[in-house]
């Protein structure tokens, strides 16, 4: 079976060569797509990568305060309520974290929930493993323990056996990256282990620039079309989660969770941008000369601390039935 990860990986070393014979500049915003700003829509970002292909942990360091800026904080709130009330909460939470990365998810979340955690991290990256366990948050918000394992396989293989005794299953950028019938399965693994799931930073397929410029759709549209090559879902995935998670009888709540990116970010801007431009001519080489003009003028308002953008993302929590008097 070839994995999601192996067709983003596959997708991605495609976005470099189609580039590179397209023209130089273009080849050079394919080559930040691969393995670092295509991360913007879970391609390489926070999520599993097969064996040999290493994502650059820079990128996901440039990326992680805009991703803890971005993060629907109005989902803790009912999230909390649900953990307070788990059966056996006494002796702490079980956290999975799917294609931890450099476990920025853990970082944002560990120190906002109360009580011990024992964070599982999931990734096939054993590089990413060892830096997400360096990093990781030594105290929950009431300053209680936190620590952490690694598992190292493919997280479109869980089945709730996986997730056996998990009182929380958590991503980051990981939802898009994903086939249907690899959500599906998700679904049912959280529902199967009764667990609840908060999902965040999936793309929807929308991106603001200011100031705006003619190519912009363009651009955009084309990109979107490559996040969805190889029955990924790209901007479908959160709707497609919704669907998964309600189906199997979980409360789903969504919220925004846009980056939010100007002056303060020209570096992010920068490489989000040279890999949003590759990508979209990798998609489509025709533009890739129009492109090229257009990456320039972007780059030099992005020096200029000229340019804004906002990238849309949602966040999903996926709150399963109660069972042993939870509520």
């Amino acid at each position: 079976m070839t994995t999601s990860a192996e067709r983003a990986t596959a997708a991605d070393a495609t976005a470099s060569g189609a580039a590179a014979s397209a023209g130089a500049s273009a080849s050079g915003a394919a080559a930040s797509a691969s393995g670092t700003a295509l991360s913007m829509a879970g391609r390489g970002g926070d999520t599993p990568a097969p064996e040999g292909h290493q994502y650059a942990p820079q990128w996901l360091e440039l990326r992680e305060s805009a991703d803890a800026d971005a993060r629907a904080v109005d989902l803790l709130d009912p999230l909390r309520i649900r953990l307070a009330n788990l059966p056996g909460r006494a002796t702490g939470l079980t956290v999975h974290d799917l294609g931890c990365g450099t476990g920025s998810m853990g970082r944002w979340l560990a120190p906002r929930l109360d009580g011990a955690q024992q964070w599982v991290l999931h990734d096939q990256d054993p590089g990413l493993l060892r830096l997400a366990t360096a990093r990781a948050p030594r105290a929950a918000a009431d300053g209680s323990p936190v620590t952490v394992t690694t598992r190292r396989g493919d997280i479109g293989r869980l089945t709730a056996d996986d997730l056996s005794g998990a009182s929380l299953v958590t991503a980051s950028a990981l939802l898009d990256v994903l086939t249907r019938e690899e959500i599906e399965a998700l679904a049912v693994a959280c529902a199967g282990a009764g667990a609840p799931a908060l999902l965040t930073l999936s793309v929807v397929g929308r991106v603001d620039l200011a100031p705006a410029h003619p190519m912009d759709a363009e651009i955009a549209e084309a990109f979107d079309a490559h996040q969805r090559a190889g029955d990924l879902l790209g901007p479908d995935a959160i709707t497609v989660a919704c669907e998964a998670f309600a189906q199997q009888g979980a409360t789903v709540r969504v919220h925004p969770s846009p980056w939010q990116l100007d002056r303060r970010h020209t570096a992010l801007i920068e490489e989000w941008l040279r890999g949003w431009v590759g990508a979209a001519c990798a998609q489509r080489p025709e533009l890739t000369e129009r492109a090229d003009v257009y990456l320039r003028d972007r780059l030099r308002a992005n020096a200029a601390g000229e340019l804004h953008a906002v990238v849309h993302h949602s966040d999903l929590l996926a709150l399963p039935r109660p069972t042993g008097g939870a509520s």
